[in-house]
């Protein structure tokens, strides 16, 4: 690719993701609104609320770190367009080779980018609010990525030990996806879990819990740094569930009965990120940390090794 379809891919993959993930945002706050018998938010509310953010001053604590606290939603947001556009070029080139070298493991990198950034801020703002949630977003973040990366490595392994989202894709297409297996069943479950923790939503929402904390980790941002924040949460939100899909489900056919397909397994998994947030209370920190240390992790092992045994 030239330099120019690179910049095109970018810009394109970072709007897309961003109009599609503000649309995610509505559609959540709609269903929690019903589920609690208000009427909820007209669509375009969630672009509203970043416009008027932007619109507004970004007020600096003078506890604060000022590199470290302006640079952490610049550096977040970045990092999430770049996962974008990885990702989305990765759903229509669905060959061998289409991608580079190593992207899968690339862009696993990238998208903990934003929560590393999240407690970079929170720490330098000088908050003890926020010093509590950027401790209790570490703490998550380690606990999660275990089960996460092991799920990883059960695509890996069944795509014939490749890191590229091409070769993966292109095994499931002629043999079948990998969710129609027992391991693949597990990975998928364990994966809108973490996806769970990794979007920050109930009950995982500890770093933020604002009946708590006030806000945690966002308390001192405002103005343009806290909509890159929220621009951010709402990209993750969008891009979360084509990366299951694409790892584990067959990805995206070009046909109209294949696109038809991945919309309904898309909103399937954004559906259900929706019911787990609004049916559960937030768990304690130490009751995350045991769900996914000793839950989710022994049994993410266990569908290692049904897949390693071809199951």
């Amino acid at each position: 690719m030239s330099i120019l379809s690179i910049i095109l891919l970018f810009i394109v993959a970072s709007v897309v993701t961003l109009i599609l993930g503000m649309l995610l945002k509505w559609v959540d706050r709609k269903v929690t609104a019903r589920v609690q018998y208000r009427v909820g938010p007209p669509w375009y509310q969630p672009m509203v609320d970043v416009l008027k953010l932007m619109g507004k001053e970004t007020l600096m604590p003078v506890t604060a770190r000022g590199t470290g606290f302006l640079l952490a939603p610049v550096i977040a947001l970045a990092s999430t367009a770049v996962a974008s556009a990885i990702l989305w070029y990765a759903v229509f080139n669905p060959e061998p080779g289409a991608g580079f070298l190593g992207d899968l493991v690339v862009l696993v990198y990238i998208l903990l980018i934003p929560a590393v950034m999240t407690i970079m801020g929170a720490s330098a703002s000088g908050n003890p609010h926020a010093a509590i949630g950027a401790s209790r977003e570490m703490k998550l973040m380690f606990s999660y990525e275990l089960p996460l990366f092991l799920i990883i490595v059960i695509a890996i392994a069944r795509a014939g030990w490749t890191l590229q989202f091409g070769t993966i894709l292109a095994e499931q297409q002629a043999t079948g996806s990998f969710l129609y297996s027992i391991s693949g069943v597990i990975a998928i479950i364990i994966g809108i879990l973490c996806m769970q923790a990794k979007l920050g939503q109930v009950p995982f929402d500890l770093a933020e819990a604002e009946c708590e904390i006030m806000s945690g980790v966002y308390v001192e941002y405002s103005g343009p740094s806290l909509a890159m924040f929220l621009m951010t949460r709402a990209m993750l939100l969008a891009l979360l569930p084509v990366l299951l899909i694409v790892l584990f489900w067959g990805g995206l056919t070009l046909s109209i009965l294949g696109v038809l397909a991945f919309l309904g397994k898309y909103v399937l998994l954004v559906a259900l990120v929706t019911l787990i947030r609004n049916t559960n209370p937030r768990l304690r920190i130490d009751q995350a940390l045991k769900f996914f240390w000793f839950g989710l992790t022994p049994l993410a092992i266990l569908a290692v090794i049904l897949a390693l045994a071809g199951y």
